[in-house]
């Protein structure tokens, strides 16, 4: 059996284990999720191993104990939404072809690994060719009117748009200019999942992207770096601003849009404030780079990793530079899932 059969199994295997149980008691039947790593569940190709990390070893050590596309050791963002929900994780798009008829009935999986709101220049689908990916399925007939009005869409954007930003020296102005850019185009793109049928739409706000790995790592990973505040804080504030001017053009009581503040359920762990899960380490990830040049599961052209690994990432709220561990995403959905089922109650039912 060929690798790309052993995958489709594998794939098939964790839609029985992620998620929900068969017995379905929302009012949701879909989940489609658009975004980037912190939601994709196998869309990224396996092109080159130093960009596509998460199709090899160490990822998915702890769940399913395979690599499966995730940049996790085990279940990303979208895969908490889609149990919450009570259905199982929506199949990625990559796979629609290729898996039984009866997984798409969940949803659909439009995420890509470090794409963003604009092209990046590194092949991904940005969100808005996911947008149109998402609305080529409606019109090939794949999903129905009826099967879009009884879904949610999850939107996330981790930051990938301002990457760059951070490598330039630019002026506040050019900053702000540049975050109400992104934040503009993010607006339109959920305007657009919401005009194709979807009654509500979750989109994440900035996690603190100081406090990441990738940037703590300069500080002996003792510390969040708080140069990053302004673009975080920019993006938050103008998310906010365009989410509630979308909400007020609707005559539904309830809101059609709803900001995910993965921003403060970060903080609180990173504050060990009360009632957030506590962890042994909060800066430091449990798969890294031996130098600041390689990332976890790289190798060398011998062969030789070029990583380390911690025996126990649970007890780590980072996985590798960027990416929440799966006790990490764990920790972080038990800090909005009180907001999730009073935003969500008119839909779920319970």
């Amino acid at each position: 059996m060929d690798n790309a059969n052993i995958l489709l199994l594998l794939y098939g295997f964790l839609a029985v284990l992620i998620g929900g149980s068969e017995a379905n008691v929302s009012g949701v039947q879909k989940l489609f999720v658009f975004g980037d790593s912190y939601a994709d569940t196998g869309n990224l190709g396996k092109l080159d191993r130093s960009l596509t990390r998460c199709w090899y070893e160490p990822y998915g050590m702890s769940f399913p104990r395979k690599p499966t596309g995730r940049f996790s050791d085990g279940k990303v963002l979208s895969d908490f939404i889609a149990s919450f929900i009570g259905i199982r994780s929506p199949v990625p798009y990559k796979f629609r072809r290729r898996v039984s008829s009866d997984l798409l009935k969940y949803g659909m999986n439009f995420a890509v690994s470090g794409t963003g709101v604009f092209d990046l220049g590194n092949f991904q689908r940005n969100l808005s060719a996911q947008v149109d990916t998402f609305q080529g399925q409606i019109n090939e007939s794949v999903y129905t009117k009826y099967d879009i009005q009884s879904s949610i869409a999850l939107v996330t954007i981790s930051g990938n748009d301002y990457h760059q930003l951070f490598d330039k020296n630019c002026t506040r102005n050019e900053i702000l200019d540049y975050i109400k850019n992104v934040t503009d185009n993010l607006k339109l793109e959920l305007k657009r999942i919401h005009n194709l049928g979807v009654n509500k739409v979750l989109v994440t706000n900035l996690t603190p992207l100081g406090c990441a790995p990738l940037v703590t790592r300069k500080y002996n990973y003792k510390g969040c770096d708080k140069t990053k505040g302004l673009a975080v804080e920019g993006h938050n504030m103008n998310l906010n601003a365009a989410v509630y001017q979308l909400n007020a053009k609707k005559n539904s009581i309830s809101s059609d849009f709803v900001v995910l503040d993965l921003h403060s359920a970060f903080l609180s762990i990173i504050n060990q404030e009360k009632g957030a899960r506590k962890f042994n380490h909060i800066f430091r990830p449990c798969c890294e780079g031996k130098l600041e040049s390689f990332s976890c599961g790289q190798v060398n052209d011998e062969g030789v990793e070029q990583y380390s690994l911690c025996r126990d990432p649970s007890e780590y709220l980072y996985w590798d530079s960027v990416h929440p561990s799966q006790a990490g995403w764990d920790a972080v959905f038990q800090q909005i899932k009180p907001f999730l089922y009073k935003t969500l109650e008119e839909e779920l039912r319970f």
